[in-house]
């Protein structure tokens, strides 16, 4: 199965390189991969293939991976030592001035990653999305909640292994309320999307309810995946700036889910209109993702 997205950069549509295509294959597209699942604690391996990475001999599959996936390392800090391990590597940060963020009424992209968007979704539907069958109340797993954002616009950003590991704050705000949902951890490639449509709302999650200068009040949600040890939040204060790091995930491919309130702020067009072609858009952190909706 070919996984294509658009290229914001390159102006093209391109076939994405998955890393583990053929395990993930095995997994979701054999009748053997799909009984072990089933049978398999997910969480487990996942956990423990997460201490792996963070092994001091784990850093040898660093320079392989950054020739394979032409990884620029020029935008990265790193010490004089190199990375003690895989998961110090794919925790690397960006050097300051790499990425800018928009300002004024423009939302800047939270993450360094391939996204879908819709401008209405509503909180109670189970509303297939691109294979992903999404209820903001099954999300969240709070139907009160949700219903503070029903038919608002909603974007899903799907990080791959490849990309910049750390999710930020579109705006500046405060942190309501955040708690987390237990769960599962598939694998939330397009590949695993297609056997199981209900991934999102099965995996472990964490929840965040921020209120925005810009944007109103917005559900943040940071989704775990296979082979995602762990999901941190590094944010100290419960208020923020816009572009300020929010938290980072260890290994692995994952997803960040926001949903806005209606009328508040829509999604930016070119992405907008890939994703009602099924396709995502390759979006690099800080960049246009919505406009912000002046009330008159």
């Amino acid at each position: 199965m070919e996984v294509q997205l658009f290229d914001r950069y390159s102006g093209k549509i391109e076939n994405e390189k998955i890393y583990g295509e053929s395990f993930i294959n095995f997994a979701y597209n054999s009748p053997l991969g799909q009984a072990l699942i089933k049978v398999v604690p997910l969480k487990f391996v996942s956990e423990l293939f997460g201490r792996y990475q963070d092994l001091s001999f784990s850093a040898k599959k660093i320079e392989k991976f950054v020739s394979m996936f032409k990884i620029n390392m020029d935008d990265f800090e790193q010490s004089e030592k190199g990375f003690r391990s895989f998961n110090d590597f794919f925790e690397r940060k960006l050097k300051s001035g790499k990425r800018v963020f928009v300002s004024d009424k423009q939302m800047p992209a939270f993450c360094e990653a391939r996204y879908l968007g819709y401008n209405e979704l509503d909180a109670k539907e189970m509303v297939p999305v691109k294979g992903y069958n999404l209820s903001i109340s099954d999300l969240i797993e709070n139907s009160e909640l949700a219903k503070d954002f029903n038919n608002g616009p909603v974007i899903i950003a799907r990080l791959a292994p490849v990309d910049y590991h750390r999710f930020h704050f579109p705006d500046d705000g405060t942190v309501l309320k955040s708690y987390r949902v237990k769960g599962e951890y598939h694998s939330v490639n397009p590949i695993a999307l297609k056997h199981d449509g209900k991934i999102l709302i099965k995996n472990e999650r964490e929840v965040s309810l921020l209120d925005c200068k810009t944007f109103g009040k917005i559900l943040y949600v940071e989704v775990g995946a296979m082979c995602v040890g762990k999901i941190k939040q590094t944010y100290q204060k419960m208020s923020y700036k816009r572009g300020d790091e929010k938290g980072t995930f260890l290994f692995g491919g994952s997803t960040v889910v926001i949903v806005g309130q209606k009328g508040k702020w829509k999604i930016a067009q070119d992405i907008l209109e890939n994703s009602e072609r099924g396709i995502e858009t390759y979006v690099r952190l800080g960049d246009l993702i919505g406009i912000g909706i002046e009330i008159r």
